[in-house]
């Protein structure tokens, strides 16, 4: 191999290297922005702590309700509370006092509006009963 030719390698593999550095960088929950109309969210839950690898995700759309299992309801409740998750009403439910953190996120759009919201409940039961269905990914 000459001398020019190892030089063309090595550039190649570089330039692939910085290419999935650079696709590497983007935010893990980017919410995909393709031209979607109406209110939606695209959802998390994250099972453990920050670092965890226990990732569950869905585009929740509105217009018409689909996403997940219970995409309607979850609709529903969002519309109720004008598609903010913390004016949810919590349910009336009795959870276990087991520590089994989990974090929602949901990045979208609704009426028009910005939405970004995280929260880490202690478990989920706690995460059911503070958000409804909207993060009921498993159905």
């Amino acid at each position: 191999m000459t001398y020019t030719s190892r030089t063309k390698t090595l550039r190649g593999a570089l330039l692939a290297a910085a290419v999935l550095l650079a696709a590497g960088q983007a935010p893990v929950h980017a919410a995909p922005r393709h031209g979607l109309q109406g209110d939606w969210l695209y959802l998390t839950v994250t099972r453990g702590d920050s670092r965890s690898s226990d990732t569950r995700g869905t585009l929740l759309l509105c217009d018409p309700p689909q996403g997940h299992a219970r995409a309607a309801e979850a609709c529903a409740e969002l519309a109720a509370a004008g598609g903010d998750i913390d004016a949810i009403p919590a349910a009336g439910v009795f959870c276990p006092m087991v520590y089994a953190p989990v974090t929602a996120h949901a990045r979208g759009e609704w009426k028009g509006r910005q939405v970004d919201y995280t929260r880490t409940f202690s478990n989920r039961c706690v995460l059911a009963a503070r958000t409804g269905d909207v993060f009921a990914l498993d159905g």
